[in-house]
């Protein structure tokens, strides 16, 4: 029973872990592109991106998920993620990278507006251009005061990634609760959480290993 139950939520667990994966590697750039736009003195450019934030931001996932997933169907009758288990994978994708680049989007900006103008005005001084001052001068500082906020909303992507259930993607949670309908036992659900913490420590892990290679800045 234990190895079936532990290969079941294994598999569950590789959904899981796909869609962690895979948000980090669009949200994270995305959130940059969009910390930047925000930050622009182009209007037409920052206001839309300001409400976008705002408004992700003051809206609980699930319901971003819902209507996501539902939205274009009921709006414009139109399925534009597919059909099964794919389609809803990809809506579910779509919700988190769009959620997490807003939370990320806010973080980038806190961390570059937080190094002293000074810096920036150095470097204009030794002929540098706006670019090359961010990537030689502000980039690795803002790395550094960044790491824990953005691993703490790493961590937690670990855990919303269960929310995907609403919209039947059948991850780590699904797979654990199935067992109480299948077979009456719960204790397959709180064996999910070792899957959990396991990952988030392995997080934590790397996260003090980035914040030491960091170190040397103040």
């Amino acid at each position: 029973m234990i190895a079936t139950v532990t290969l079941t939520l294994f598999n569950g667990f590789l959904v899981t872990l796909k869609l962690f994966a895979l948000t980090l590697f669009f949200s994270l750039p995305l959130g940059l592109f969009i910390a930047l736009g925000s930050m622009s003195e182009v209007k037409i450019i920052s206001l839309p991106l300001k409400l976008l934030i705002w408004v992700i931001r003051g809206t609980p996932l699930m319901l971003q998920l819902l209507i996501v997933y539902y939205g274009p169907g009921i709006f414009f009758k139109a399925n534009i993620w597919g059909m099964g288990d794919n389609g809803r994978f990809i809506a579910s994708l779509f919700a988190f990278v769009l959620n997490y680049a807003c939370y990320f989007a806010e973080i980038y900006r806190g961390g570059i507006q937080s190094i002293p103008i000074g810096q920036y005005e150095a470097g204009k001084v030794l002929g540098l251009s706006r670019y090359e001052i961010f990537r030689n001068i502000i980039l690795l500082q803002v790395i550094k005061k960044i790491i824990p906020p953005v691993f703490n909303e790493v961590i937690t992507l670990v855990k919303d990634t269960s929310l995907a259930r609403v919209i039947a993607v059948y991850e780590i949670i699904w797979s654990g609760q199935s067992f109480i309908k299948s077979q009456g036992i719960i204790w397959p659900l709180f064996y999910t959480g070792i899957f959990y913490l396991l990952f988030s420590g392995l997080l934590t892990l790397l996260s003090d290993k980035l914040e030491d290679r960091l170190s040397y800045f103040v």
